[in-house]
């Protein structure tokens, strides 16, 4: 069964908006898990415009699932990471102003630095995750830089899907192929929902964890937190 692990960044976002601390990020994520997801997500950036700093370090006695920490590998944020060495750091290459994440890595370009933040980490104990586009030569530089996993960026397919082009899958699942020949784990996410994340799962061999945020957030607007938990664990059997 494919974990899913909640991003809680719209929950800080929220927080944020009105000032204070309701709703208060550190609750969320342990209701989160008592409702069955198996992991916790947040996205901390230089501006801290949704989870701050101090969120990750908070949140750290109250994980008690997978805790992954994902973002840009700038000085701060690695040394965030250090500091609270969670079970999983995901490379995210976002740009200062990026509203959200929109490119995978070039992890050809960027194998010297990759292959440098990779190495601190992992003798830290904390497992690696490169977060890049469907594209086959970028699985086989993720391998040559020492992550050990990917995770395939899924708003390409997201969005086919919606428009009914099923082969949309298909690069993601070439993909998903050459990662587990190459020994690496594959995680998933951006943009995946309770519409499309069940044939994206039984259609990607070997997916380890789904990351997703917005839309589950979105979701339990109408539906419950719980419930529309409870439908996602259900869809990745």
């Amino acid at each position: 069964m494919t974990k899913l692990s909640v991003n809680i960044n719209k929950i800080a976002t929220l927080r944020n908006s009105r000032g204070g601390d309701v709703p208060n990020v550190v609750q969320f994520a342990k209701d989160v898990q008592r409702f069955g997801a198996e992991g916790v997500t947040i996205h901390p950036r230089p501006d801290e415009r949704h989870i701050r700093y101090q969120d990750a370090r908070d949140l750290k006695s109250e994980v008690y699932t997978e805790y992954n920490i994902e973002g840009n590998p700038v000085e701060s944020f690695v040394n965030l990471v250090l500091e609270v060495k969670p079970t999983q750091v995901t490379l995210v290459p976002d740009a200062v102003d990026a509203i959200t994440s929109n490119a995978g890595w070039d992890t050809i370009k960027h194998k010297d630095f990759l292959s440098v933040v990779i190495k601190e980490f992992k003798a830290n104990g904390i497992r690696t995750s490169v977060f890049v586009d469907p594209v086959l030569k970028q699985i086989e530089g993720a391998k040559a830089v020492g992550a050990d996993r990917i995770e395939l960026y899924t708003e390409s397919y997201a969005h086919q899907y919606g428009l009914g082009n099923m082969d949309a899958i298909k690069p993601f699942n070439e993909s998903a192929k050459l990662a587990a020949n190459l020994g690496l784990g594959i995680n998933a996410g951006h943009d995946l929902s309770l519409d499309n994340i069940k044939f994206f799962n039984d259609n990607i061999p070997n997916l380890l964890e789904v990351s997703i945020g917005h839309a589950l957030i979105a979701e339990s607007l109408y539906l419950g937190i719980e419930n529309v938990i409870q439908m996602y664990l259900h869809k990745l059997k």
